[in-house]
């Protein structure tokens, strides 16, 4: 490819490009152009005189034909940026677009790129990253989605249910997990087309061949597409229930052990290595701390710990928030101070090994503050602490960068997915868009 005889011309919207097979060759299989080739990388039109014709924008389309041809990004100011990213689109270049806007994911190298005001009565409780650079925000019993472009898509509206998680099966599929409404089969989890906000179906808990009424919680996924939420229902459906996405039918239920804690949990993580789940409640929702691995292969509890009879002195408090770190054998956590604490999961029942080295906070707190939460992506440690996120690095999770902005109020939460952070803040109901900015091209 590339040789003359290679060389191919569009006519778009009037205008007349040429460029080579090349070029074009590097838009990928399932783009717009790859469809202009054999299995062989081979042109399907092999007359050098003739012209594909596209009735689309030209300057867009010149933009997107030099990213193809140098890898780099120019916008010029005359073409609105929504407009390039829906041309974008439709040549099946979104890929070729954000990798140029922004670079692999790199804590320590990320850079604010824009806040969007929340278009929601009340504060935020919850933000979920997209795997495409989008986003989901729930307000109270709302759900607002955005695209990787951050236009808005038909909010989601639960009737008064207040929304608890919110996770992402693709790009185009939201779980929804909510709070059971008193008097009506209302409230668990469903399945949600982002783009649109239809309800595809709702997962079900059965108990005893009956369908029950509950209340969903936090939510996880697993690589083999299997949804996870603690639920917890009016008479036994407390614990940790199991659905298949694809079909949304019920596939396992945990339930919870007397003195113990599952349908509560504030937080769950899937563990890819060990094949189990984290599970993970926390004060204030209950007096103490709970946090376990469950195994659902052996239906058993193969890991525990609590603070029940532990001391609490007045410099570590409570835990607020629990990770899983698989490489390290250990599971993080952090108070309200955001002092980090590990705990060995090699061992059930250890104690915290509490480290100073992370305490950043050493001046007045906030009026109200918002309590720490965790994030683990690509080896990084993220932890939120009011109105910045610490990013620790190595093995010994060392202080490397903090990411702050000057107005908001204090970061409710965090999360990391296509290669993007979003922060929630509580007191504006604005979120935050942090993007590490594209290497250099030589």
């Amino acid at each position: 490819m590339g040789i003359q005889k290679d060389r191919i011309k569009f006519n778009v919207g009037g205008r007349i490009f040429e460029t080579t097979a090349t070029t074009l060759g590097n838009a990928g299989r399932h783009s717009f152009f790859g469809a202009l080739f054999d299995d062989n990388w081979n042109l399907l039109r092999a007359n050098n005189n003739q012209e594909f014709f596209i009735d689309r924008n030209p300057d867009c389309f010149a933009i997107l034909l030099d990213l193809l041809r140098t890898g780099d990004l120019h916008i010029p100011s005359n073409v609105p940026e929504r407009l390039l990213y829906r041309e974008a689109a439709f040549y099946g270049l979104s890929d070729h677009v954000r990798s140029a806007k922004w670079g692999p994911f790199d804590g320590n190298r990320l850079r604010l790129c824009g806040s969007v005001t929340g278009r929601a009565p009340g504060d935020g409780t919850a933000i979920r990253a997209g795997p495409d650079g989008g986003c989901a925000v729930a307000h109270g019993s709302m759900v607002h989605v955005f695209d990787w472009m951050l236009e808005e898509h038909p909010p989601i509206n639960l009737d008064y249910q207040r929304v608890n998680d919110i996770g992402w099966v693709n790009a185009d599929g939201i779980v929804i997990s909510a709070c059971e409404r008193l008097g009506t089969a209302d409230g668990g989890m469903g399945l949600f087309t982002s783009s649109t906000g239809e309800s595809r179906y709702k997962f079900n808990v059965v108990h005893d061949n009956q369908v029950k009424s509950y209340t969903a919680g936090a939510l996880s996924f697993s690589p083999d597409y299997k949804i996870f939420s603690s639920c917890k229902g009016r008479s036994n459906e407390y614990g940790v229930g199991v659905w298949d996405h694809v079909t949304g039918k019920q596939i396992d239920f945990f339930y919870e052990s007397p003195g113990w804690s599952l349908g509560d949990a504030d937080k769950l993580q899937w563990l890819d290595r060990r094949n189990c789940l984290l599970v993970a409640t926390l004060f204030p929702r209950k007096d103490n701390c709970y946090i376990s691995m469950l195994d659902f292969r052996q239906k058993e509890m193969v890991w525990s710990w609590s603070d029940i009879g532990a001391p609490v002195t007045v410099d570590e408090k409570r835990v607020r928030d629990a990770i899983a770190m698989e490489e390290s054998n250990s599971i993080c956590v952090v108070n309200e101070y955001e002092d980090l604490g590990f705990i060995d999961l090699r061992m059930s029942g250890g104690s915290v090994r509490w480290s100073s080295r992370s305490r950043l906070n050493k001046g007045k707190m906030p009026d109200e503050p918002c309590y720490p939460k965790l994030a683990l992506h690509e080896g990084q440690l993220f932890s939120s602490m009011n109105d910045c996120i610490s990013v620790f690095c190595g093995p010994d999770c060392v202080l490397t960068s903090r990411l702050r902005r000057s107005y908001g109020g204090s970061i409710c939460d965090f999360s990391i997915g296509g290669d993007r952070l979003f922060a929630l803040h509580s007191e504006e109901n604005v979120f935050d868009i942090w993007e590490t900015p594209p290497p250099p091209i030589i």
